[in-house]
């Protein structure tokens, strides 16, 4: 049988740092209040005219000469963000046509947050399996910093910018690639964390403006409980489908947004902490980018090798939630 394997990875992030003490010169708060809460030290932020798809296409570069591929053998481009540059067209369509992919490549956008690299990897995943597409380029990226409240300290301390990229491609060699995905969602909890306004439901207006209902809302503490709970089922759903041990996952790759999110998760999972890829410390959440700027790291840091299993694992709002399976 066919496999789909990650041929390339790359990353970005704007040059930019705002630390947690630059931070305290804008709101209430410290350095030592934000790691313990947190463990985020500094995040990147994005320039002004610095765009979602301008990241998008930085790592998509760097995704592609990684995996020897050119932009024109590309023919299934997906864009996971909840910060697209526009509401239409999608910014995978931008992101095609400053790339140079061709016409006849099919592009666009996915909208599941913190999860929407995994729903990328899963769609691809199964379009490359049909036949259809030969080659897949999926970017998760994010300029949150376009939707925060600088003066709200409960969110505007956890969220930084960035990109991550990987191109998917069809091979005949069974058991490597990616073995299995399970996503899930629950819009029940939706208003856990949102954006009340900008949409069909809620247009802007002078009075949404005024109200600040442009910025994403957070309800901390539910979204914290949900996270462990969520992220432990679909973490051993995964690995009991394949009938495998969590023993036998070599990285764990879980979506960085709250070191206790996933001291939580590792303790619930019996494997020690060392197991799990860690870098929010120096990105903060950058929501669909923090999965495959972490894949992109961990890979060049020799943490991944042939033949080891990678185990990714995120929640997002929505809420959204999934775990892929992969096997070098």
């Amino acid at each position: 049988m066919a496999s789909v394997i990650i041929a390339g990875v790359g990353s970005y992030v704007p040059t930019k740092i705002l630390t947690n003490e630059d931070l305290a010169k804008l709101v209430d708060t410290s350095d030592e209040w934000i790691v313990s809460r947190s463990g985020i030290k500094e995040r990147h932020i994005a320039a002004d005219d610095e765009a979602t798809s301008d990241m998008a296409i930085k790592c998509a570069q760097a995704a592609l000469l990684d995996a020897g591929i050119k932009a024109e053998e590309i023919d299934l481009l997906i864009v996971a963000t909840c910060t697209p540059d526009y509401l239409l067209p999608s910014t995978a369509c931008v992101v095609q046509h400053q790339l140079g992919v061709l016409p006849h490549a099919t592009c666009f956008d996915i909208s599941a947050a913190c999860s929407g690299f995994l729903y990328a990897l899963e769609i691809a995943y199964g379009q490359l399996l049909t036949g259809r597409y030969k080659c897949a380029l999926i970017v998760g990226s994010e300029k949150l910093s376009s939707i925060i409240d600088w003066s709200d300290r409960t969110t505007c301390v956890l969220f930084g910018d960035g990109a991550g990229a990987a191109v998917l491609k069809k091979v005949d060699q069974p058991g490597i690639g990616i073995i299995g995905s399970d996503l899930g969602a629950d819009g029940a909890m939706r208003e856990l964390l949102y954006m009340p306004a900008g949409g069909s439901r809620c247009p802007a207006s002078p009075q949404t403006i005024a109200n600040k209902d442009h910025f994403l809302r957070m309800k901390g503490k539910e979204v914290f409980k949900h996270a462990v709970r969520v992220m432990e089922k679909v973490a051993r759903e995964m690995v009991e489908q394949h009938h495998l041990t969590l023993d036998q996952i070599n990285l764990v790759i879980p979506h960085q947004a709250n070191i206790r999110i996933i001291e939580a998760l590792a303790s619930n999972l019996g494997l020690p902490l060392e197991r799990f890829y860690i870098n929010l410390d120096r990105y903060g959440n950058t929501s669909a980018a923090t999965i495959p700027i972490a894949l992109d790291e961990a890979r060049r840091a020799g943490k991944i090798k042939p033949g080891d299993y990678t185990l990714l694992v995120a929640f997002g709002a929505g809420l959204t939630y999934g775990s892929t399976l992969i096997r070098w």
